[in-house]
């Protein structure tokens, strides 16, 4: 199957645009344009929106907490793609309030520093310093005791892996479901998803190893599991995930593939392989329609793992101990 009609018509358009890929750029101008082009869909209003700072080693990674009502069902820890070298909380912002509003959790963005100027493991560990501030203050941002949950898209989805394979290890945070959108769970570059001349589109092959080059150059820092979360010996004991592929994605195999060990290893899975998309639909909620069964599908999970949680007792919002309150915004 082709990608459908418009994922085709954007693929037109980009082409038409005569647009560079980034593996004709450096990271610094890659970002420059991927701030320019920010533009379209700013998601839904949110109850209350909070930028904070949270400690990690080495210095602070912000964190923006979306609300979308006085009382969330649920806390969000997302991570957002762009190969662990583009994007940030700003340029996710828009995704995260669409899923706030429609699962009705909090969701906090987590910034995370990125490649080539922090390599491997920085992201890992900024994130696992993210998911325990934010495990520590859940019941000051939603008001009361409600599950934590972890999610992420493409690089976003590794690290929403790994940090629930760590959390894992370390006895805790506990989490309750695992939300992984097209993840990179691998570094092998050579599978039949990766080798199909269908699959690229937005994202290829040649800029997975762009991507892979910033981040981990090391081959032998790609095979730790901190980096391929698929090569982790123990998976029996992680949370239950929902795991989201795209047919026309050079990540497919690898993220069916670990979606099909977690099955085996009695994890209950979630999955849906969307038929004529690519990698990044998920997020492209102003032009693709797919992006909207996507996020169906995302809610549903949630909805799924959150009937019949209730929320306990009031708790202030964030804002004390733990972080820096940077600014606060409503909207």
């Amino acid at each position: 199957m082709t990608v459908d009609r418009a994922t085709a018509a954007l693929l037109a358009q980009v082409a038409a645009s005569g647009i560079k890929p980034p593996t004709e750029l450096t990271p610094a101008q890659a970002r420059r344009f991927e701030a320019s082009a920010a533009a379209g869909d700013p998601g839904p209003a949110m109850a209350d929106v909070t930028d904070m700072r949270v400690r990690v080693g080495g210095g602070w990674v912000p964190v923006r907490i979306l609300t979308p009502s006085a009382d969330p069902r649920g806390v969000i820890a997302y991570y957002h793609g762009g190969g662990w070298v583009l994007g940030g909380i700003s340029a996710f912002e828009p995704l995260g309030r669409h899923i706030a509003a429609r699962t009705g959790c909090a969701v906090v963005l987590v910034g995370y520093r990125l490649a080539p100027e922090y390599r491997f493991p920085t992201a890992v560990e900024d994130s696992w310093a993210a998911l325990q501030w934010i495990a520590g203050h859940v019941t000051e941002i939603a008001g009361g005791r409600v599950p934590l949950l972890v999610a992420g898209d493409s690089a976003g989805g590794n690290l929403a892996a790994v940090v629930a394979q760590r959390a894992l290890t370390a006895g805790g945070p506990e989490i309750g479901l695992q939300v992984l959108v097209y993840p990179v769970t691998d570094c092998d570059l050579n599978t039949t998803s990766y080798l199909d001349p269908a699959n690229q589109l937005l994202l290829s092959r040649k800029l997975m190893i762009w991507y892979w080059d910033h981040y981990a150059p090391s081959h032998e820092a790609r095979a730790h599991p901190d980096a391929s979360p698929l090569r982790a010996a123990h998976l029996a004991g992680l949370p239950p995930a929902a795991i989201l592929t795209a047919e026309h994605d050079p990540l497919r195999d690898e993220g069916e593939l670990y979606a099909t060990l977690l099955m085996r290893a009695g994890v209950p899975v979630r999955h849906r392989r969307f038929a004529g998309q690519m990698h990044g639909f998920f997020t492209m909620t102003s032009l693709l329609p797919g992006a909207r069964d996507g996020l169906d599908f995302v809610a549903a999970a949630v909805e799924e793992h959150l009937a019949g949680q209730h929320p306990a007792s009031a708790a202030p919002r964030p804002g004390a101990a733990g972080a820096v309150a940077v600014q606060e915004r409503r909207s």
